[in-house]
């Protein structure tokens, strides 16, 4: 099994004891453009694979959008990944997210994610909080494809609905784990 460079930083990062020093350095930042771009692109992509998703994006306010999320670990763990926040199409804010995780894993992964704000209370909450721990604040439902599939606009009733989606590598094993998102200022 290959694990990428990027993993095997977070994994030590992590064992270091600090998720938020998970971040890349300067020299390995991507753009505020370049989230940017890559941020429509996975929304898209979302879409193709999971066209149900595309009538949740016309009822959003806001859909935060990691485009590429790095996770590793060997016990101890970690991910982080930056991503936007498009509104009405637009990208108004920049954000990370990262965690720390301990448990029975190993390996790994890339992977998206989408959020998709259903109500302006919840989008309040994420730009009025200095990070915003998943599991605190609005209502999160995690969604997988099965799910999604069942999904009508009439049972949209919660506040953020989250679908992790375009999976690669290889990430075994059962972890306790907290996402913090946070604000970011990318360079030009």
């Amino acid at each position: 099994m290959t694990i990428s460079r990027r993993a095997v930083v977070l994994g030590a990062t992590a064992l270091a004891g600090s998720a938020a020093s998970t971040q890349v350095t300067a020299a390995q930042a991507a753009s505020a453009g370049e989230i940017s771009s890559a941020a429509h692109r996975a929304l898209e992509l979302l879409y193709r694979e999971q066209p149900r998703t595309r009538e949740i994006g016309k009822r959003a306010v806001a859909v935060l959008v990691f485009p590429k999320i790095y996770k590793g670990g060997v016990i101890i763990g970690g991910q982080t990944g930056d991503g936007a926040l498009l509104v009405r199409g637009a990208t108004e804010a920049f954000y990370n997210i990262s965690a720390a995780s301990f448990g029975l894993q190993l390996g790994g992964q890339t992977f998206s994610y989408v959020l998709f704000f259903m109500n302006e209370r919840a989008l309040d909450y994420l730009r009025k909080s200095d990070g915003w721990a998943l599991g605190s604040g609005p209502t999160v439902v995690v969604m997988d494809q099965g799910r999604a599939a069942s999904l009508t606009t009439t049972t949209l009733t919660q506040d953020v609905y989250a679908f992790p989606f375009g999976e690669k590598g290889l990430m075994a094993g059962l972890n306790v784990e907290g996402s913090k998102i946070t604000r970011i200022q990318p360079g030009r």
